[in-house]
């Protein structure tokens, strides 16, 4: 009688106990889990669970498991998914704005990069808020390089390659350059190349370790092309129906993934370019004249997108290049 009596005590002091409100939001990704983007996601999620003391969790879902990354933005828009990360450049057919990290040849390293997008913030915030979304945080992608399954001494010798492109800029790149660009998301890289589908590719060293390049390529160019970022957004409905402390937190851990997001960024650059060489892949500097076509085609680029950009984008580029 003693023990049920403590257990109807201890049952009432529990049920009189205010219960903790629980949200929960998913959050897709397109990336590996082991990729530094997908890390840092990770560890921005858990400090939140944990600075809220549970009240708000983030589940990731890394490699295009719950959304193709081309789908993320509008599940987020249209509340399917509360919270998730974007490739800033996929969206360029939605606002030139997107496009302006990925033209090549424009911002090539960090401090360029950091400059480019504290001009571009504003303008993003602007665009995701007319659509009920806001920008938590982004993150830039080591610069871009080439990889080849042969020697690339010059752009001619990219003619008729089969070139992944995962952008507007990327394919019009290999088409200027004389290679058959073919859109493939980053979740379908290595099995394209496996396969043969592409012979050769712009991305990070990263996302060439992730790929695992050297099992069917066999050049990397450290051409230090271009940083498009990656931006993590939130449904701005769902981020409103957080009490206030909780949006504080969130912002506040933002803040600071955003910040150790630059600095991983910066440290995988070299760890990846090692790892590629380490793997058997031929690790070297473009030529003289593969440079120089690449900076020629990265020119002729802005200049046909410029063309067409409305006075926002001028505006930013020009304060860029001032």
């Amino acid at each position: 009688m003693r023990a049920l009596k403590g257990l109807t005590i201890a049952a009432l002091a529990f049920c009189a106990t205010p219960a903790i409100a629980q949200t929960v939001w998913d959050m897709p990704t397109g990336y590996a889990p082991s990729n530094f983007h997908t890390l840092n996601d990770m560890e921005f999620a858990k400090r939140v669970g944990e600075a809220t003391g549970g009240k708000l969790t983030i589940n990731v879902h890394p490699g295009a498991s719950l959304y193709k990354a081309p789908e993320i933005k509008r599940a987020v828009q249209t509340g399917q998914a509360q919270i998730g990360e974007v490739l800033m450049v996929l969206l360029s057919n939605e606002n030139p704005m997107y496009e302006i990290d990925g033209m090549p040849f424009l911002a090539t390293s960090y401090e360029q990069a950091k400059k480019l997008s504290d001009l571009q913030r504003p303008y993003i915030e602007k665009i995701l808020a007319d659509q009920g979304v806001m920008l938590l945080f982004s993150v830039p992608w080591p610069p871009q390089g080439l990889f080849s399954k042969n020697a690339i001494n010059s752009i001619a010798d990219m003619k008729g390659e089969a070139h992944r492109a995962y952008s507007k800029q990327t394919s019009r790149l290999a088409e200027l350059a004389g290679a058959r660009p073919t859109v493939i998301q980053a979740a379908e890289v290595t099995q394209a190349l496996a396969t043969g589908k592409i012979t050769s590719l712009i991305t990070s060293a990263q996302s060439g370790v992730d790929y695992k390049v050297w099992e069917s390529l066999g050049y990397y160019y450290d051409m230090r092309g271009w940083m498009p970022k990656n931006m993590i957004v939130v449904n701005k409905a769902a981020f409103d129906a957080l009490d206030a402390d909780t949006r504080k937190i969130v912002l506040a851990e933002a803040a600071r993934a955003e910040e150790a997001g630059w600095a991983s960024s910066r440290r995988v650059t070299d760890e990846t370019t090692k790892a590629l060489a380490d793997n058997g892949l031929k690790v070297e500097v473009p030529s003289a004249q593969l440079d120089k076509d690449l900076r020629a085609i990265g020119k002729q680029m802005l200049d046909e997108w410029l063309a067409g950009a409305d006075d926002d984008v001028r505006a930013v580029v020009a304060a860029f290049q001032k």
